[in-house]
């Protein structure tokens, strides 16, 4: 008897910090695969792996940054959040130094400041997170 369960994503809603700690803005994807559009980096959560370790790896291989997790943020589980299947993510709050590069299933990531993000652009449920984010600040 298979059970059937969502997937567990972990995303990342990465602040971005000049080396002489100066808030540059929060890192945002141009998706390389369906759906298009803007989103948070993240991805998968692997089999044997924790959370915490799958958004480390997710934000080296999508944003090819070393993060630093400051809090989790939330759980945002909406069934019909990603238009591909249900998938339950895991929001965690990080912080980096350097400059984003589009990785694997990124094909750019760009520094947005805060009061330029692109709502409209958004893809799965990211515009609610960042609004509540935005709420929480």
């Amino acid at each position: 008897m298979a059970i059937k369960t969502p997937f567990v994503a972990v995303d990342g809603i990465v602040k971005v910090f000049s080396e002489d700690g100066l808030f540059k803005g929060i890192v945002l994807i141009e998706r390389r695969n369906f759906p298009q559009g803007l989103a948070l980096p993240g991805g998968f959560v692997d089999i044997g792996e924790s959370v915490e370790d799958a958004l480390l790896r997710e934000m080296k291989e999508e944003i090819n940054l070393d993060v630093e997790i400051e809090r989790l943020f939330g759980v945002y589980s909406k069934p019909d959040r990603d238009p591909r299947f249900h998938t339950v993510s895991i929001i965690f709050v990080c912080k980096a130094v350097g400059s984003p590069e589009g990785k694997d299933d990124a094909k750019k990531a760009d520094i947005y400041k805060l009061e330029d993000i692109p709502f409209e652009n958004l893809v799965f449920d990211h515009r609610e997170i960042l609004q509540d984010f935005l709420k929480k600040i």
